[in-house]
């Protein structure tokens, strides 16, 4: 048998590259021993805590569709404020409709949505500032609007999130001459309306296509074992 022959010429960006793709290989998740690392990785993101600097790898690690890995990441913060320490720009809410657009009904861990949402709730609390920072289009909304349950009713906390923001979005009607605005003030109303009226159904605003609902349970690879959150963030800050 050959001998593998190990390059012995390395450049400083070469070796990024092989750190960057083992990472990847990590926040994949397709096996148990990536799924433990990942979880490693998030509990000690969550010890170093939100930054300007580091937002975008907490982004990225929403991405992951692991609850094992969100709950490492979260740990005992409330998740509506995880991302608050950052204010909110044009790259973190496109980032975040990219999440809502690519994710099933039902096939976003619910404190994922609750951390997504915390941030568009801050983003459109003043709604024209929001939508200068983000303009929000038809296919946005209907990103966000799909995952509304109408069968839990307005008082589930994710429902009344999602709603809050509608209502907010919607109060861009008639504030200005910006036709695509007027126009995603509209259909804001008609979305939260059909969730109120027992007579129309979701279907009725958002495209039956994208309300096809998913588990997000359907894909996740779990860890071997399971260890208690405030344990990994013990240990992620020893390791850190």
């Amino acid at each position: 048998m050959d001998e593998l022959i190990a390059q012995e010429n390395w450049t400083p960006e070469q070796v990024v590259q092989i750190e960057n793709r083992l990472l990847q290989g990590i926040i994949g998740c397709r096996s148990y021993e990536a799924v433990e690392a990942a979880i490693t990785y998030a509990a000690f993101l969550n010890t170093v805590g939100l930054t300007p600097e580091n937002y975008p790898v907490f982004l990225r690690m929403l991405e992951i569709e692991n609850h094992w890995v969100i709950d490492a990441l979260i740990a005992d913060k409330d998740p509506f404020l995880l991302l608050s320490p950052v204010q909110p720009n044009r790259y973190i809410v496109g980032k975040i409709f990219g999440m809502m657009t690519k994710w099933h009904k039902g096939g976003i861990y619910p404190k994922n949505l609750s951390v997504i949402l915390g941030v568009l709730q801050s983003n459109y609390s003043s709604p024209r500032d929001g939508y200068r920072i983000y303009p929000l289009t038809i296919s946005d909304l209907n990103a966000l609007g799909k995952h509304l349950d109408k069968e839990k009713g307005q008082d589930d906390p994710l429902n009344r999130t999602i709603l809050d923001i509608l209502e907010r979005i919607s109060h861009l009607e008639g504030v200005g001459t910006d036709s695509d605005m007027e126009e995603v003030a509209i259909h804001a109303s008609a979305v939260r309306n059909a969730f109120f009226d027992d007579r129309k159904r979701m279907e009725d605003v958002i495209p039956p296509v994208l309300l096809v609902k998913a588990s997000y349970h359907e894909k996740e690879v779990a860890p071997r074992k399971r260890i208690p959150l405030k344990e990994k963030a013990r240990k992620a800050r020893e390791k850190g």
